[in-house]
């Protein structure tokens, strides 16, 4: 069975997913929300050359040895980074791959412009934004432009206690 590809993000209320300068020190770590259980939702993360060197620093690289890492690149060479998957072009085919292999759900994890190739391909299932109550001015947009309107469905939602505000969506169409 293949497995879905899900966008699961913080975002700032004024729509970015990383400062101005891929800072993250912004997002809270909320202790209502349960971290091991989203995690044990995955087997395979998803993401693009900057989220991959942000996750490295901020998370230790073997906390990203637990889970198959795919990251889409065209500079990253294989040799210089052993134990994860390097993708210089994402295809439906190489999606359809990926959806296979997979034995859990596939976390495409940050990277607007990531999600906005992979959104146009129709290769993504579910939008799960986390909003975290701050407004940072400028920064990296959850989407970067795109001439592709895609309608969602609100499936769940919470509302922490801390003002934050989980939203889950599934892709409607695109058109």
């Amino acid at each position: 069975m293949a497995r879905r590809v899900r966008y699961c993000v913080a975002m700032s209320l004024d729509g970015f997913i990383a400062g101005p300068n891929g800072e993250a020190d912004w997002i809270v770590m909320d202790p209502e929300i349960d971290f091991r259980e989203l995690w044990n939702q995955f087997d395979t993360l998803l993401m693009g050359r900057r989220t991959y060197e942000a996750a490295v620093a901020r998370l230790g690289a073997s906390t990203l040895q637990t889970v198959k890492v795919v990251v889409a690149s065209r500079t990253l060479r294989p040799q210089e980074h052993p134990g994860i998957t390097i993708v210089s072009e994402l295809t439906r085919s190489e999606m359809e791959k990926l959806r296979q292999q997979a034995r859990k759900d596939i976390w495409l994890m940050g990277g607007g412009e990531l999600f906005r190739v992979l959104l146009e391909m129709q290769e993504v299932d579910a939008v799960e934004v986390t909003t975290i109550p701050v407004l940072l001015g400028s920064g990296v947009p959850l989407l970067s432009a795109t001439g592709h309107r895609t309608v969602l469905k609100l499936t769940t939602h919470k509302v922490y206690r801390s003002g934050i505000i989980s939203l889950t969506y599934e892709i409607q169409t695109n058109s």
